[in-house]
């Protein structure tokens, strides 16, 4: 009984065994079926970082060549620019009044001063650095400020010089931004802006200590080191306030062997208009014997212009010559004879020229009969037959209307004292509120007149 009973239980032994192998053998399976999975996903996932791989160091290597060849293209061509604004940043007077030459030594000694500060201040800038110098100005305005300040003995001097300064260097130019007010600043502003993103330019000369309002635009900066480091304040005249409490976070620097040091200052007589120079009407010296200013006759009507090398065939021919030539015609005296007509005049007894109402298409229509002034408004043009200017054409009352006014653009020596009733030229500016006072051919005392008539006055 004892081995029957052996038996039972060798066999329960060894079924016992055969399970415990059987579900051995069923976690191996179930072991080896996750590992093979788990084998082909990441096989997959290597063949995809092999891929990404091999596609990113294409990518990368293509990245790099684009690198190589940007920072090729961005140390090409390197260049510092002088900013300079011309109305307030002048050059010394030698330089004016020498002319067109007076401009070339003027851009010459300028790319002289800047190479200098290039190898002392900027030693690491490549050696084929150019150099680039931008002055703007209002032209007109300048060379009318500098023949009343007596620093020329003519207007055209300093556009000559304009002229020379930029025919001297193929990256200079002056460059003339017409009248009106802050004309140069805003321009100067833009283009300021521009260069001073510009990957090419290493530094810019900023030439404008006589204008605080380039404070607003050089304090967005302040904190900005990387763009302050490109700005060099250029010092002409001292500093304005406000830029000189800006200065310390830029760079800046001077040259005072051709920069003006102190601002132009205009004489100005009793009644605020410049006497003429001994030499401003020169050429008619050498025609014709001078005619009593009240003979004068302006031709700004006609709208053309005479060289002041030409000597002028009359004083209509003289008249035509413009302002930047010929600040105003010759005085007017007081007449020999009262006249019929009365001087209207304000409560502070100035002069008033009353407005005269007409059509553009009008004035440009009369403008282009070129009639004679003295002539037609004032009836004793000393030149007869032989005036350049049209005298027997019959005009219309609303034609003379127009031709009064043409004539009062240009200005009355003797202001709004005026006297001589038969006086054809202006006593205040014709353009009123719209004018540009500092290019404006009529003195300060001229403008913004009170036009209310209070009394008429006969002599």
């Amino acid at each position: 009984m004892a081995d029957e009973f052996d038996f039972h239980r060798r066999f329960q032994l060894l079924k016992d065994s055969e399970g415990a192998k059987n579900q051995l053998i069923e976690e191996l399976l179930y072991k080896c079926d996750a590992l093979s999975h788990n084998f082909q996903q990441l096989s997959l996932d290597r063949e995809r970082e092999v891929y990404y791989n091999r596609d990113i160091q294409k990518v990368k290597s293509e990245l790099e060549a684009d690198i190589r060849r940007m920072k090729a293209s961005m140390d090409r061509n390197p260049f510092i620019v002088a900013l300079i604004d011309g109305d307030g940043m002048v050059f010394k007077d030698d330089l004016l009044q020498n002319g067109e030459k007076g401009g070339k030594d003027a851009a010459a000694l300028l790319w002289s001063a800047i190479h200098d500060y290039i190898e002392r201040e900027l030693p690491n800038l490549p050696s084929d650095c150019k150099i680039v110098g931008r002055v703007y100005a209002n032209l007109r305005g300048l060379s009318e400020t500098c023949f009343k300040a007596g620093i020329v003995d003519h207007p055209s001097k300093v556009e000559d010089f304009a002229r020379g300064f930029t025919r001297s260097k193929h990256l200079f130019d002056f460059v003339d931004v017409g009248s009106g007010k802050d004309r140069a600043d805003d321009k100067l502003a833009e283009v300021f802006k521009l260069h001073l993103h510009d990957c090419h330019c290493r530094q810019i000369l900023f030439g404008c200590s006589h204008d605080n309002g380039y404070a607003r635009l050089l304090e967005e900066y302040t904190t900005d080191v990387a763009s302050a480091s490109r700005i060099c304040l250029l010092e002409g005249v001292p500093f304005e306030r406000e830029l000189d409490g800006l200065r310390s976070n830029f760079k800046s620097t001077k040259f005072p062997n051709f920069f003006r040091t102190t601002k132009i200052t205009v004489q100005q007589t009793n009644n605020g208009v410049q006497p003429l120079s001994h030499n401003q009407y020169a050429p008619l010296n050498r025609t014709v014997s001078q005619p009593t200013p009240s003979q004068a006759t302006s031709a700004l009507a006609n709208g053309s212009s005479l060289s002041a090398a030409t000597p002028p065939s009359s004083w209509a021919s003289a008249a035509m010559i413009p302002p930047a030539a010929m600040a105003s015609p010759p005085a007017t005296p007081k007449p020999v004879s009262a006249g019929p007509q009365g001087i209207p005049r304000n409560r502070k007894g100035q002069r008033i020229d009353p407005d005269i109402k007409h059509d553009r298409s009008d004035l440009k229509r009369v403008k282009a009969i070129k009639m004679c002034n003295v002539h037609h408004l004032r009836g004793d043009c000393p030149y007869g037959n032989a005036c350049s200017h049209v005298h027997d054409y019959k005009p219309t009352a609303g034609e003379l209307a127009i031709l009064k006014m043409l004539a009062r653009q240009c200005v009355c020596r003797s202001g709004t004292d005026c006297e001589d009733t038969k006086c054809i030229y202006g006593h205040r500016c014709y353009m009123g509120s719209a004018c540009y006072r500092d290019s404006c051919r009529f003195p300060d005392e001229m403008h913004n007149i009170d036009t209310q008539i209070v009394r008429s006055i006969r002599i």
